[in-house]
């Protein structure tokens, strides 16, 4: 009988139940993602607002990564994975425990360490992916305010009901591969009801807003697209067929979105956009996120055709239209590349849910579960088809309203403390009245702003 190689036999520092390739790819997967937030979109928000802005815009992504790690260690891993509470909600509970951390996950073969890290950087880059809505004019102290206040009431609910195995969705049958629902649906929402509480930018921001980088705002972009290997591919926590799967069709459907939108860019507006293009890319990976591991190669094509073209609609001509839309100053437009995208790609997953993918991925044998509606007409099993469908509607469904009704809730909370939003004068400087720094000082400037002069204290002059 062949014997496992001396590295690969257990140990104390690596048991039984670990397998060590599904590690490490966990925590891979995990620094990918991390990565689109850091640096990631502190690149790309820093390259894609006026000038003034770029500061502030990249702080308050730093910010949020940095507030949900210390809030997710010590309550918010365990409120989104750890005993239940309510059908929708776990106990709080630190994380910080050698005991805890290094026992088996409640999936995978690896320790609850690798899991908490890697649930960390999604529940990270959903914060990062709100403060898009708020760039160039919310109050700093309300963003630090809003941050773990949205992680601890929204969050760690739509994750508890959804990916939980304890969740009312999860136990329903709901397909959220990675995040469409959790992530990119909820931030969406919440970030556009936030930015209505929050009020516009200034008259002359909101005329005029051009990326003070494009190459930084590429750059950024760059990292988000490569980084959502890990994204996607991490979800099933193992190095299997099924993440090998996820990734290969997350780079299908955004190539495709990208082509489509910046068709549809040259087609109507005659100039190919790279600002577009950059919304291309992400509402194709905003698509394909609920839906990667669990479609085929050409499903992932219509849904990149579809992520490339009803997003691009509604932001370039039907909000334009729209009173209601006109008057939220969405700053990014996360309404459209990623509420309204990721309501895309959790619909299409009801209907292109690939019974035999959807089995490898749940590792159940029961037809009845996990298939697409358009595969339920196909087999003749109709009615477990048009089920599917319905609980990704339902889910979609409550990820919106929850979302509506609590983050109005905090932001009604935190205005009674601090502002909202920044007042007219400091909105008309920027960076310099916020924080006292610019992005890029010229040979002296730094001499004016007095934040500058703490440096000599600390012997960098």
């Amino acid at each position: 009988m062949s014997q496992f190689p001396q590295s690969l036999l257990p140990d104390e520092a690596s048991p039984e139940w670990m397998n060590k390739g599904d590690n490490a790819w966990q925590l891979i997967a995990a620094t990918l993602v991390g990565l689109q937030s850091v640096p990631g979109l502190v690149i790309l928000y820093g390259g894609i607002v006026k000038k003034k802005w770029a500061v502030n815009s990249a702080f308050m992504a730093l910010y949020a990564f940095a507030s949900v790690l210390v809030c997710w260690v010590g309550w918010g891993y365990r409120m989104s994975f750890g005993d239940k509470m309510l059908p929708f909600w776990g106990i709080p509970n630190t994380t910080l425990d050698q005991k805890f951390l290094l026992e088996k996950a409640f999936l995978g073969s690896f320790s609850n360490a690798t899991m908490v890290f890697f649930q960390f950087v999604f529940a990270a880059i959903t914060l990062v992916l709100i403060a898009g809505a708020l760039l160039g004019r919310m109050n700093f102290y309300a963003w630090m305010a809003f941050v773990p206040l949205w992680l601890t009431f929204s969050y760690t609910i739509s994750a508890f009901s959804i990916w939980c195995p304890d969740g009312w969705l999860a136990k329903m049958g709901v397909i959220d591969f990675a995040g469409g629902y959790v992530i990119h649906v909820a931030g969406g929402v919440a970030g556009f009801t936030a930015a209505y509480w929050v009020g516009p930018r200034s008259t002359r921001d909101r005329e005029t807003f051009s990326p003070n980088n494009i190459m930084s705002m590429l750059t950024g972009a760059g990292l988000l697209w490569m980084g959502w290997t890990g994204f996607n591919g991490g979800a099933p926590f193992t190095a299997s067929t099924s993440s090998a799967l996820a990734v290969l069709n997350t780079h299908i459907c955004t190539a495709v979105s990208l082509i489509t939108w910046l068709s549809l860019d040259i087609i109507v507006f005659r100039k190919p956009n790279v600002f577009g293009v950059t919304q291309g890319i992400i509402t194709g990976l905003v698509c394909i996120t609920p839906a990667a591991g669990v479609v085929q190669g050409w499903a992932a094509i219509i849904m990149g055709l579809l992520s490339g073209s009803i997003p691009w609609y509604t932001m370039m001509i039907f909000q334009k239209k729209c009173q209601t839309l006109k008057k939220v100053d969405d700053t990014l437009g996360v309404l459209h590349t990623h509420a309204i995208a990721g309501i895309l790609g959790g619909v299409l997953t009801g209907l292109l849910a690939e019974p035999k993918l959807a089995r490898l991925f749940y590792l159940v044998s029961d037809w009845q579960h996990f298939i697409g509606f358009f595969y339920g007409l196909q087999s003749g099993q109709v009615a477990a088809g048009a089920r599917q469908l319905g609980i990704q509607i339902l889910g979609v469904t409550f990820v919106i309203c929850w979302n509506v009704f609590i983050t109005s809730a905090i932001c009604m909370l935190i205005r009674l403390v601090v502002p909202l939003r920044l007042s007219d004068e400091i909105i008309e400087k920027g960076d310099e009245s916020v924080h006292g720094e610019e992005a890029y000082a010229l040979y002296g400037d730094g001499e004016r702003h007095e934040s500058y002069k703490q440096f000599n204290a600390y012997g960098f002059a």
